[in-house]
């Protein structure tokens, strides 16, 4: 299956894709992961990727393009993907859709998790991050053993620019608007599924829900 996940930044798209990623064995295309590799790296598109998420904006439409469809180009698109991070934008969405006709193709199902704004500005501000493996944690709701330090690799955690509370609501409020145009434009296609729960744990099983019951 062709799959997009949609929500506010903090709402654990990437966690849910990465486990519908593996038990349906579909290829996970994170758009952010990927610009945070490039920020790493230190590569032109890194650079100018760096200076619009470190304030919280969305990168520039032709540098996000430009990385979905290297990315898509990488797999047998017929044999499914899962797409977290993209489309942002009413414009990407349309992009997207044309790049998908063109390969005589489109989206199964658009998945949509909805979390209330302030519970997500709480969970990113906790959120931290090791650079080293990229494992995650929260210091509230999945703290690590040891403050700051990583379980996995025992190196130290950090905040990232990005996940400041300031950067966050800003992120939130110009985020909520572009995810209406996009909730009303993939509605109007007949794909959109709303996912709700109280934990990650219920999100992802009303997800493979609703995956079963389109397959």
């Amino acid at each position: 299956m062709k799959l997009m996940l949609l929500g506010l930044s903090g709402a654990g798209k990437g966690t849910q894709a990465k486990k519908i990623s593996q038990d349906y064995n579909l290829p996970h295309i994170a758009t952010g992961d990927i610009f945070r590799i490039l920020i790493e790296e230190g590569t032109p598109l890194g650079q100018r990727a760096e200076k619009y998420i470190e304030k919280g904006k969305l990168v520039p439409d032709k540098d996000a393009i430009k990385i979905v469809k290297e990315e898509l180009s990488k797999i047998d698109i017929f044999s499914g993907f899962v797409l977290d991070g993209f489309p942002r934008t009413l414009y990407q969405a349309n992009v997207l859709t044309e790049l998908l006709n063109d390969l005589n193709t489109e989206l199964d199902i658009v998945l949509y998790i909805k979390v209330d704004p302030e519970e997500l500005i709480d969970r990113i501000a906790g959120r931290r991050v090791c650079l080293n493996c990229g494992a995650s944690y929260h210091i509230e709701y999945n703290s690590p053993k040891r403050e700051g330090i990583c379980d996995l690799c025992g190196k130290e955690l950090i905040q990232r620019n990005d996940d400041q509370e300031e950067t966050i609501r800003y992120r939130i409020e110009v985020h909520a608007r572009m995810i209406d145009e996009l909730i009303i434009y993939y509605q109007n296609k007949g794909i959109l599924r709303t996912i709700t729960g109280k934990s990650i744990e219920d999100i992802y099983n009303n997800i493979k829900m609703t995956i079963e019951v389109e397959r």
